[in-house]
């Protein structure tokens, strides 16, 4: 999905940086108040005036949310964890507060080119307009989503330190309150929903006792980042590339997964345009969750004196992933060996689970977004608890 845009873009955008982890750690989650490279917004402040792209082809201003005597402006973005599991409360939020006067928004902060792939193992999709259009539709967003990642003016007016980070304004549209939607990302665990307690306050015309709290989650990702995303590419890009011959009974045992991994399995042929196009999305999706109990095996169905050829195009992909191909000339048996249901047709894609049980396949191009979801929905849960039911939850 951005991979070939990536590839097409990395020298232009190494000389123009030049010019100018999967999940997050705690140190990138947590961040914390008094910034000066990009200090927060003081409570009291006038709201910073926008003029930014939404999902829903407009362009959104301030002004256009005066009618409503408060106004909540929450930063969150698609490739954060933290961010997605808070999404169900925000719609919480606006379906019990927008009777009341309020008037919410989300701004998406992050530059897409300085998101790294190794952060983008918790997700679908990365931080672009189109891609939040995805997110957006997928977990059916009731607020204005909005664009800021080609400038980061209105993110570094607001001061927004993580995703989620929400700005509270009262009538005269002065800051009341900032900070964290709750004390604990995960839901179960929250002890002071502190933005309702604002929003309480403020509606009831009350003080508001705690005027900021500390914004857990993911780290904006500003354009100085650009580089390092160009150089984690680079370095992928120069991981060796192999392929090996792989019998009947080797693909038996590779249907079977004893790897402990969640396991994809893409067939593939150099004379298949569909598989060729679908390709990078899928040695993305692998660079995407690798650091994770994931693992992908490409199975090229090329005759055996074809491996100049399927070296050559996996070479171009940079497909540093384990790559196989098929050892003798009878494809039926080696197909048959691999999966008896399967007809024989290419590309053909399939993800496993430990111990054989299949939560994905597709005979044909691939659905990379429906592939992604399922592999997301059944890596390992105790590596960020609840995140997988996250994708298995509509």
């Amino acid at each position: 999905m951005r991979y070939r845009a990536l590839v097409a873009g990395v020298f232009a955008t190494a000389f123009a940086t030049a010019l100018l982890s999967q999940a997050p750690s705690q140190e990138e989650r947590l961040t914390h108040p008094g910034t000066s490279v990009h200090p927060i917004l003081a409570i009291g402040s006038a709201a910073p005036d926008f003029n930014l792209p939404g999902i829903d082809g407009k362009t959104h201003k301030l002004a256009d949310y005066s009618l409503s005597p408060y106004l909540m402006v929450m930063f969150i973005c698609n490739h954060c964890p933290t961010s997605q599991l808070y999404e169900g409360r925000m719609k919480a939020l606006v379906d019990d507060y927008s009777g009341k006067g309020v008037a919410f928004v989300a701004i998406q902060p992050n530059d897409p080119k300085a998101v790294q792939l190794s952060e983008l193992g918790y997700t679908d999709v990365s931080d672009s307009l189109d891609e939040m259009k995805i997110r957006a539709e997928y977990r059916h967003f009731n607020f204005p989503y909005l664009y800021d990642g080609d400038t980061q003016s209105v993110t570094q007016a607001y001061g927004a330190q993580a995703t989620p980070h929400v700005f509270l304004f009262n009538k005269e549209r002065r800051l009341v309150y900032e900070g964290r939607i709750d004390d604990s990302q995960r839901e179960s665990h929250v002890h002071t929903r502190d933005a309702r307690i604002a929003l309480d306050a403020l509606i009831a015309g009350q003080p508001i006792a705690v005027a900021h709290t500390p914004a857990f989650g993911c780290s904006t990702k500003w354009k100085s980042k650009i580089d390092s995303e160009v150089k984690e590419l680079q370095r992928i890009e120069a991981e060796p590339v192999k392929v090996q011959p792989v019998t009947a009974e080797e693909l038996q045992k590779l249907r079977q997964n004893n790897t402990g991994k969640v396991l994809l399995v893409s067939f593939w042929a150099t004379w298949c345009g569909p598989c060729i196009e679908e390709f990078p999305q899928i040695e993305e999706t692998w660079r995407m969750y690798r650091r994770r109990d994931f693992d992908l095996v490409t199975v090229s169905v090329n005759y055996p004196d074809e491996v100049k050829g399927v070296m050559k195009l996996l070479n171009e992909q940079h497909a540093s992933s384990r790559n196989l191909q098929f050892a003798s000339d009878d494809t039926y048996k080696l197909q048959a060996a691999f999966e008896p249901k399967w007809t024989a047709a290419v590309p053909y894609n399939i993800v496993i689970l430990p111990g054989g049980q299949v939560v994905y396949q597709e005979q044909g191009q691939v659905n990379i977004l429906a592939m992604r979801r399922a592999i997301l929905g059944h890596l390992e849960n105790d590596s960020y608890v609840g995140h997988p039911a996250y994708w298995l939850a509509r």
